[in-house]
């Protein structure tokens, strides 16, 4: 009997509304049974500052008190996130395991999941923006981030119904890859599914590459050719860059000024070109380098990490960001914490160019595996995406005239992955 997966876009959160519900309902009374154990530090952290910040103490309250209920009401017997007592018990029981494969529905950012209605109310979006709270959420991700490269975490790499290495989730992750098996698509150092394929956390595996015939670069040789840096879906394509931007309006213009938090460089690209594509919860989660050439400047930017565009929240008229910040993509790439890396690609016509890799909710590391100075050819690993949901950039100077192959698609949020390593664009 085939089962009806129902995911929403990218993957991150379910499309089913009642499985959604229902692993809230999980997720709070699991979280209600750890009552009497005390908060790990990171989250009494967290409810420290709430408690002892009069300004962020109300911020909260509104924040609750915001969420329509008309919209959110669940069935009967069914719990909602409806205080900051009941999401800090969710949290932590969040960062105490790994993330499961669900075969109706996939919770693939369980935090983003609790925080979906609160970050899409007013209050919400100066919550989630606060300096001092993204503070506190940081050292929240870091102790999770911790717990899912150890052994513990591998658990849930078992065949059962909820287990990432099951029949079912295995061709979900060979469809996302449009590959035909697991272990031919990538790289285990197990063909045993009993001995977890040979992965050695759940970031091993979240982390995993290709083997190495899977995704050759395309045109290797070719200099005005340039390829996916991720395995991604393309988003949005935006001409003639400014530098400075309402990035919060509704529609999303993106503000170099902001993007690049300050750069010196930024200048270089007004008037430039910017691709942006996502990953999906099923997707290859490392970077490549578009070009063949030398990086000239790479370092990471801090910001928020859960947060949406205030147009996306529930004023408006479609409602609150139905894929929980999805729809905030460009916006996340002015706010969001993210990777900047700067190369000066070999070919004159490209010259100077920018990769900016953006978290989205669970990334609490973009990891730069490149350094100033390195020479990449192009395909070339530039580091990766740790756990969590992610989108990303590519900036072009305006002297770069870049022609974009998007294999037969429209940018947009229902866009299919592209392969990484694949032409995307060609320069004239």
């Amino acid at each position: 009997m085939t089962q009806n997966i129902q995911y929403n876009v990218g993957k991150w959160l379910p499309s089913d509304q009642e499985f959604y519900n229902k692993w809230l309902k999980k997720v709070y009374q699991e979280a209600q049974s750890e009552e009497n154990k005390r908060l790990l530090p990171p989250v009494q952290a967290l409810k420290d500052l709430i408690e002892s910040d009069h300004y962020i103490w109300n911020l909260v309250q509104m924040m609750f008190d915001e969420i329509p209920v008309q919209d959110v009401d669940t069935p009967a017997g069914t719990p909602q996130v409806r205080d900051y007592y009941q999401m800090l018990l969710m949290l932590n029981r969040i960062i105490q395991r790994a993330p499961e494969f669900n075969t109706t529905g996939l919770v693939g950012t369980p935090i983003n999941a609790i925080f979906d209605y609160p970050m899409a109310t007013k209050a919400g979006y100066v919550f989630f923006m606060n300096p001092q709270v993204n503070m506190k959420l940081r050292n929240i991700l870091d102790y999770w981030g911790k717990y899912l490269k150890t052994e513990d975490s591998t658990y849930v790499l078992n065949t059962s119904e909820n287990g990432w290495l099951s029949s079912n989730a295995l061709k979900e992750l060979d469809k996302a890859a449009y590959g035909d098996s697991f272990t031919h698509m990538f790289h285990c150092r197990s063909n045993d599914v009993n001995q977890k394929l040979g992965f050695r956390s759940w970031d091993d595996f979240f982390t995993r590459t290709f083997n190495p015939e899977i995704r050759p670069v395309e045109n290797p040789d070719d200099p005005d050719s340039i390829v996916n840096a991720c395995e991604s879906a393309p988003f949005k394509i935006a001409h003639n860059l400014p530098m400075r931007a309402k990035f919060w309006i509704k529609g999303q213009p993106y503000s170099l000024i902001d993007l690049l938090h300050n750069d010196p460089w930024a200048s270089k690209f007004e008037g430039g070109t910017l691709y942006q594509a996502f990953l999906s919860a099923l997707s290859y989660h490392r970077w490549n380098s578009p070009v063949s050439g030398t990086i000239v400047k790479a370092y990471n930017l801090p910001g928020s990490y859960y947060s949406e565009s205030l147009y996306q929240g529930f004023e408006n008229e479609r409602g609150a960001d139905p894929v929980a910040a999805n729809d905030s993509q460009a916006f996340l790439t002015a706010t969001a914490t993210r990777a900047v890396i700067f190369i000066k690609a070999d070919n004159p016509k490209i010259g100077l160019m920018c990769f900016v890799a953006v978290g989205m909710s669970e990334v609490s590391s973009d990891e730069i595996t490149v350094s100033v100075g390195d020479h990449v050819n192009k395909g070339d690993q530039l580091g990766m995406f740790h756990f969590g949901g992610s989108t990303h950039v590519l900036i072009f100077r305006p002297e770069t005239k870049v022609q974009f192959n998007l294999h037969g698609q429209e940018p947009g949020i229902a866009g299919q992955n592209i392969k990484v390593r694949s032409e995307i664009a060609r320069v004239e």
